[in-house]
């Protein structure tokens, strides 16, 4: 799956217009530009931390949240319906898979193991979703037999659309360039979920939706 959406990744340039009107003002720019970023980069003095202060913040950076809890409702065996777009407008290829998902370490993560075929050959791929309490967000890793990297995204709940909404960076196989990824995963109700993929189409670069994946729970 990861590796099918990486192959949408296509070369974009970057045109860098210079006014020699206005040299004066975009060296000030410039230098402007310069020292924001070295203030940005400067590290932060440390804050001390003490015993009381650790113990406290440990706790609370592995406690059980309504985040956990929602990601523990979706735990058991789903069915899955696959559809594809290899570019914007192309024609729809479909497939089907089974996802087990599981609460590991006490609750705090989830753990979905993914079995199926994509274009013919047996597909098998590896979720871990979190709920990082210090961070406040999201964090979604992805390995799969179809490639040998790590997928990883991050992102936030949004209440009004019910969905968890996840983007990343990943190397295109073909040409090693970063290409963009994002991803929503709406619950619908506690049976159907909805997952979309987008990324880049490879023609033109634009955004599209490059898979949609209907999950019913299995009973």
């Amino acid at each position: 799956m990861k590796q099918i959406i990486l192959t949408f990744c296509a070369a974009t340039l970057l045109l860098l217009a210079c006014n020699n009107d206005k040299t004066s003002e975009t060296k000030t720019d410039a230098t402007s530009d310069k020292a924001s970023t070295e203030s940005a980069d400067k590290p932060k003095a440390w804050v001390p931390i003490d015993s009381a202060m650790m113990e406290k913040a440990w706790k609370e950076s592995m406690a059980i949240t309504e985040h956990h809890k929602m990601l523990a409702k979706a735990s058991g065996t789903w069915n899955a319906d696959v559809t594809m777009w290899m570019a914007a407008g192309a024609p729809p290829m479909k497939s089907t898979a089974t996802t087990v998902n599981t609460m590991i370490f006490g609750g705090l993560y989830q753990q979905s193991k993914h079995n199926g075929n994509m274009m013919g050959a047996p597909f098998e791929g590896i979720s871990t979703t979190a709920y990082d309490n210090v961070a406040k967000e999201y964090i979604s890793t992805w390995i799969d037999n179809m490639g040998s990297g790590i997928m990883v995204m991050k992102g936030n709940w949004d209440e009004a659309s019910k969905s968890v909404n996840l983007s990343g960076t990943m190397k295109n196989p073909a040409n090693g360039m970063d290409c963009t990824i994002r991803e929503v995963f709406k619950n619908v109700d506690d049976n159907t979920q909805v997952l979309e993929m987008y990324g880049p189409d490879p023609q033109t670069g634009k955004e599209f939706k490059t898979m949609e994946i209907k999950y019913t729970r299995k009973k």
